[in-house]
């Protein structure tokens, strides 16, 4: 469904939607990737991997011979890393989806003026400059807050959305008000 915003050629777009766990996770993950902090998160990571792989070479290809200590340390260190990039994203997507699940069916309404959330017991309104940067996934737009950290998100499943063309009306309207990182 679409309404007619008053005083502009723009459509509201209207999602409704049952919060699942994969677009709290999503949204974790689409941050991540779109933040400063989440990125250095994820270079962090990618570092200490780089360097635990390096000391695994090294370790098995010493002129000595490899160290099952080392070569344990290095695989152990490996797989740490490895389940906290993924790891980290889920448990924080979980977090979030308690707050959504208990709420039932979602209604949003997305116009010039910004984000309109209603559930059962959430009636929460977001001014685009409450979130004034959004990012786009396969399944999700996730709009977040202006900080570097993107403390503040919400995030609009594609899968509410009414009718083949509503991803496009949402896309221009966010757009035309907040930037996409």
């Amino acid at each position: 469904m679409t309404e007619a915003v008053p005083g502009t050629a723009q459509e509201a777009v209207e999602l409704t939607y049952e919060p699942v766990l994969a677009d709290s996770v999503g949204a974790v993950r689409a941050r991540a990737r779109a933040t400063p902090s989440g990125r250095l998160q994820n270079g962090v990571l990618a570092v200490c991997a780089l360097f635990a792989l390096g000391a695994l070479f090294l370790n098995l290809t010493a002129s000595t011979g490899p160290r099952v200590g080392g070569t344990v340390f290095c695989l152990a260190l490996l797989v740490m890393l490895v389940g906290m990039h993924r790891l980290v994203p889920g448990l924080q997507g979980q977090q979030m989806h308690r707050l959504y699940a208990t709420q039932g069916a979602f209604r949003v309404i997305v116009d010039h003026e910004g984000v309109r959330q209603y559930s059962r017991d959430l009636d929460m309104t977001y001014r685009w400059g409450a979130l004034p940067r959004y990012t786009e996934t396969d399944d999700l737009f996730v709009l977040l807050s202006g900080d570097r950290h993107g403390v503040g998100i919400a995030f609009l499943p594609k899968r509410g959305i009414a009718g083949p063309a509503g991803a496009d009306r949402l896309r221009a309207i966010l757009d035309g008000n907040i930037t996409r990182v």
